[in-house]
């Protein structure tokens, strides 16, 4: 999976947010993402699905990876 821009991953962020909430939205899905340098503090990620993905760099302070699918992560 290709880079995702700061706005696709926002939105992406914000969807799974809504999916947690049962509103609507619908579950983080980033299996082999390629998130280097990401931006993911205080991310809600409870659940999501980051079999795979690219976090080499990604600063994760705070985010909550409750339950989150990371089989075969890159770090």
């Amino acid at each position: 999976m290709r880079l995702k821009t700061k706005e696709e991953l926002q939105e992406i962020l914000i969807n799974h947010k809504k999916w947690l909430n049962i509103s609507g939205g619908k579950r983080a899905y980033l299996r082999g993402a390629d998130l280097r340098d990401a931006d993911l503090r205080r991310a809600n990620l409870i659940g999501a699905y980051l079999r795979g993905a690219n976090l080499r760099g990604a600063n994760l302070r705070g985010a909550n990876l409750t339950e989150t699918i990371l089989d075969g992560l890159k770090l």
